[in-house]
Formats: C-alpha cells, sequence, structure tokens
C-alpha cells in the first residue's frame, strides 16, 4: 500500500523538478559514498551530523575527564572517590565495547 501522501510528494517532486531545483546540485552525476548499513544510513549522518558518538567514546572521555582530576586532587579521600568512580567507568567502557 502506497503512503497516503503519495499523490501530494509526486507532486512537490515534479513541480521542483520542472523549476530546474535539482538541477546543477553538489556531487551531481557522482556516485553515492559507500555504506556498510544503508538501512540506517539517514540516521547515521544525522547522528553524526550532530556530534553524536558512541557511547564507548563519551565514556571515554568522561574517564579522561576523571584521570585528570585524579592528577590534579592532593585530597586523600577524593583521591579515593575519583580511583571508585574510574573503576566503574572502565566496566562501562568495556561493556559498551561489547555491545557495539
Amino acid at each position: 500500500m502506497d503512503h497516503p501522501l503519495i499523490d501530494l510528494i509526486n507532486a512537490k517532486i515534479a513541480a521542483a523538478e520542472a523549476e530546474g531545483q535539482f538541477d546543477n546540485l553538489a556531487g551531481a552525476g557522482q556516485p553515492l559514498p559507500a555504506c556498510d548499513d544503508p538501512e540506517n544510513a539517514v540516521l547515521h549522518r544525522i547522528l553524526k551530523e550532530n556530534g553524536a558518538v558512541p557511547e564507548f567514546v563519551s565514556l571515554s572521555r568522561e574517564l579522561a575527564r576523571l584521570r585528570e582530576a585524579l592528577r590534579e586532587t592532593g585530597d586523600r579521600t577524593r583521591r579515593s572517590e575519583i580511583l571508585r568512580e574510574m573503576s566503574m567507568m572502565e566496566a562501562k567502557i568495556e561493556l559498551a565495547r561489547r555491545r557495539g
């Protein structure tokens, strides 16, 4: 079954084509870039364009922040807390990598 708005969509495309809105587009005549996951290509592009990163990357950044905090503090209690947080963060990173 077609989309309920297919006729409107096709009319809009035909009007844009007739007005030349598809002429001289960047990349015209070039092959599309290779895509490993065509079903999710648009989703991946939108995520990338908006700065989204895989979970393990954001967790790794947090781990780096904790390491820096550990270097900067001399307070034994705070150092102990940071070390616990780092241990948990390393476990989370490993789980995120396994999930892919």
